[in-house]
């Protein structure tokens, strides 16, 4: 996959490692350290184009290999990501920042999703039905759509392509992928495996670049059949109205406002534990992270007392070194978006509890670190309470009654993930119930999902396709009817009806 000048590397089209036609190459830095860690091509439409002829090249020989093929390949992928995940996971650390236990599992995700979705490869199952007709028979099948454009986003650089492409290939489809600009050494790295597992030339293609490049070349492509993107809202919804204009599938995975509830009989030290995690975990960056903390006032004080403690002892540093909790966010941008976001809740009348600031303090200099960021004093209306921040920082929202609080977390734009702590099976069932979103923990944080299960939200969360489960296969696919009359005769459904 490199060159022989190290660090360097290139796109993947039609089964050969290519430069961008413009020769032009943008770099890989560890947010942590200011490293720069490779250069890869900075891809332009050009490039995008050359993919999606190399994947429609190569559709219909891989629509017609047999399902079970495709999946012994797909069983290959996750046992050389299993052979190869410390040093996928350690590459992910300096490419991204999340703390190495996190990356290993981000890895790990995308070991669970190959090989439960290889599994499929034997069963992607139709059904059969009686015709109403006799000496008939009907059933139906799932068939491939075409290319598939995979857009992904930097905070999960392995685990969301792998919820994608993994899926989209067991069911016949070729996919050409554009990961994030920040994370580009990880996508590589994920494809230069699916060619070592024996996959075909141009079944799976990555072109690296700009979004407003590469990928918009992938939207507006006549031949890209579906496009499968995770990413902000305001992208989302842009790429569904292009899609929507061109005929296209979409299947959007987008923002989240997530939040959990802490109720009086709750046990306050595994909400601790929990919504730590949850507010924290990954530096916050996680479409699932718990930016809400709806409590009721009978435990605000203690639970708040106890959040505060935990935040002020978490420590930040290279997510490589042994002992740091919370890694770096990924880029100077959003460094500054996090903080201008803290201003605005001062201004909005929050009290700031901890955090708030940049850390700077020695090696952290060189990195973008920001301090876990907690704040009381918070209503559903503040702009903090409402629009995803997309960092480590949480709000403490004061709730009077189960019916408040469950009022308080459906008042959102967005519902992704939820939770509650509670110990009274009433409350956590109607919570299951009431609460608008697409997961629901009960006495669990926001944050963690099963592959087997479908991941995905509501309103302005997604436009109704899951990822993972059998219900991913969905957006990767279409229902063929097949109907075999048997009898001899001309049988007209709906007139011939004796």
């Amino acid at each position: 996959m490199s060159t022989p000048e190290a660090g360097t590397f290139m796109n993947y089209i039609g089964g050969r490692w290519v430069g961008a036609r413009s020769g032009k190459m943008m770099e890989s830095v560890n947010p942590a350290t200011g490293e720069v860690l490779g250069r890869v091509p900075e891809s332009s439409a050009e490039d995008a184009q050359d993919a999606v002829a190399a994947a429609s090249a190569a559709f219909a020989s891989w629509r017609r290999m047999p399902a079970p093929r495709r999946a012994e390949i797909l069983f290959r992928v996750a046992e050389r990501l299993v052979a190869h995940k410390e040093a996928l996971a350690r590459l992910m650390t300096r490419e991204m920042g999340k703390v190495l236990p996190e990356a290993r599992g981000d890895v790990q995700e995308a070991i669970d999703m190959s090989y439960f979705i290889a599994g499929e490869g034997r069963r992607l199952r139709g059904y059969t039905a009686p015709s109403e007709m006799p000496r008939k028979a009907a059933y139906c099948v799932r068939a491939p759509l075409g290319v598939v454009g995979v857009i992904t986003p930097w905070n999960f650089p392995m685990a969301i392509p792998s919820w994608k492409i993994v899926p989209a290939l067991v069911c016949g489809n070729t996919v050409v992928f554009k990961p994030a600009s920040y994370t580009p050494l990880v996508a590589l790295k994920f494809v230069e495996i699916f060619e070592e597992a024996g996959l075909p030339p141009g079944v799976l293609n990555i072109v690296t670049g700009p979004g407003a490049r590469a990928g918009d070349a992938l939207v507006a492509h006549p031949d890209v059949r579906v496009i499968s993107f995770t990413g902000s809202t305001e992208t989302g919804l842009r790429l569904a109205e292009q899609c929507g204009r061109l005929g296209k599938r979409v299947s959007l995975e987008m923002g989240g406002k997530n939040a959990a509830i802490v109720m009086p009989d709750a046990d306050l030290g595994l909400a601790t534990d929990a919504l730590v995690w949850s507010a924290f975990g990954t530096t916050g960056q996680r479409c699932t992270a718990c930016s809400r903390i709806i409590v009721h006032r009978d435990v605000q004080a203690d639970l708040t007392d106890r959040l505060v403690e935990r935040a002020r002892g978490l420590r930040l540093g290279d997510g490589l070194e042994a002992g740091t909790d919370v890694g770096p966010v990924v880029s100077g941008a959003q460094l500054e978006r996090i903080h201008a976001y803290v201003e605005v809740g001062r201004r909005e009348g929050a009290r700031l509890l901890t955090g708030g600031t940049r850390v700077e303090d020695g090696a952290l200099a060189r990195g973008y670190f920001y301090a876990p960021t907690l704040f009381d004093r918070v209503t559903p209306q503040m702009r903090i309470a409402r629009e995803e921040i997309f960092g480590p920082v949480t709000d403490l929202i004061e709730a009077d009654s189960f019916e408040q609080a469950v009022a308080a977390l459906n008042d959102s734009r967005y519902g992704l993930s939820a939770s509650i702590f509670t110990r009274d099976i009433t409350a956590a069932m109607r919570a299951a119930d009431e609460i608008e979103t697409g997961i629901v923990y009960i006495n669990h944080g926001t944050i963690g999902a099963e592959v087997h299960l479908p991941f995905g939200g509501t309103k302005d969360t997604g436009n109704g396709h899951r990822e993972g489960g059998l219900q991913v296969l969905d957006a990767f696919s279409e229902w063929k009817a097949v109907y075999v009359d048997y009898s001899g005769r001309l049988q007209r459904a709906q007139i011939d009806r004796d």
